[in-house]
């Protein structure tokens, strides 16, 4: 059994405190917030701290849960790391790519250190699934990849936490934020994009300096073609979509289900995957098998999880996406 603390008690932290109740091989040992208000977050024999450093010190816990605001993932992380502490940190890796190469660095500095990053939809089991199919080489390459991301965010979600309007600290808005893991998978499940063309905007009216709205054009390393495109400003929060196009069939991951798509528009089930309960129901259900994998590895020593060197290829493509709109052409990845 290992020992696991949580610091930073807001929105994500309940799905972590929830995976660690769930595994009889992880003991919670300590919550970190600076908001002492928070505290009835989490159990009540839990001992809470408001200093992390403090924290670590007295309960020297195995794995710390970073559940930060964005801007804080980093710094915290080095502090823990050079604690000897082993890290599991929420996306995103870091606000930029400059931030997330000393990221990669410190992690090759500290081998003695595990530092997961939790890209959790990387575990769904129709991702998977997917993943395992185009990696078979049976329905030949992939040609083509769409990911949509049709979400709705109101004002009070930026009012209540404002930092998540700011460019200093959330790093951006419906990218960094919302549609990060569907930008990851594009990649992971189509291989290297070698270019893109990306518009940029933000069509609300909440006086926000992050981005609500993307569109990008993707040209992939092997011949594939991508789309792109996530918004905060649905009226609803619908279900994440990912479409594959192979030589020899079309696959498509819409509501927890992987399908394999007919030449008549047919859809036939391949995969269900768990959906998680309650309002955030289209996040994904993977954070307790990360939780779980990474807990195997502290334990056993092993290196099956997902790295920060593993997590940095999300942050160019954001900072690209960017550039591009900013300079209005196709561009080669940062």
């Amino acid at each position: 059994m290992i020992k696991a603390a949580i610091i930073g008690l807001g929105t994500i932290s309940v799905v972590h405190l929830d995976a660690i109740a769930s595994n009889p091989e992880i003991k919670l040992s300590a919550v970190c917030d600076v908001d002492p208000a928070l505290k009835s977050q989490a159990p009540e024999e839990v001992p809470f701290y408001t200093a992390y450093k403090e924290m670590v010190k007295a309960e020297k816990p195995d794995v710390v849960h970073i559940c930060l605001p964005h801007y804080l993932h980093y710094p915290v992380a080095k502090d823990l790391v050079e604690m000897g502490v082993n890290v599991f940190c929420e996306k995103p890796v870091a606000l930029n790519i400059a931030q997330a190469k000393e990221f990669a660095a410190l992690e090759a500095k500290h081998p003695e250190v595990k530092i997961g990053i939790c890209l959790q939809n990387r575990m769904n089991e129709t991702t998977e699934e997917l993943k395992r199919i185009i990696d078979s080489g049976e329905y030949g390459k992939v040609t083509g990849i769409r990911g949509f991301v049709p979400w709705y965010r109101n004002p009070e979600y930026y009012s209540q936490k404002p930092w998540r309007g700011t460019w200093a600290e959330a790093g951006g808005g419906s990218m960094i934020n919302q549609s990060l893991h569907t930008l990851d998978l594009m990649y992971y499940l189509a291989g290297d994009v070698s270019r893109l063309h990306a518009v940029v905007g933000q069509l609300n009216d909440y006086g926000v300096e992050v981005e609500g709205d993307v569109v990008a054009r993707m040209e992939f390393a092997n011949g594939a073609r991508g789309l792109f495109f996530a918004t905060n400003n649905n009226w609803t929060n619908e279900s994440v979509q990912i479409r594959v196009a192979m030589e020899k069939g079309v696959f498509h991951i819409e509501d927890n289900t992987l399908y394999r798509i007919g030449p008549d528009a047919s859809r036939e089930v391949l995969c269900k995957a768990p959906r998680l309960e309650g309002v955030k129901f289209y996040y994904g259900a993977s954070h307790t098998r990360m939780v779980e994998r990474f807990r195997k590895a502290v334990e056993t020593g092993g290196d099956d999880y997902i790295h920060v060197r593993d997590a940095v290829m999300v942050i160019r493509l954001m900072e690209t996406i960017f550039q591009s709109s900013k300079e209005n052409r196709l561009m080669e990845v940062l």
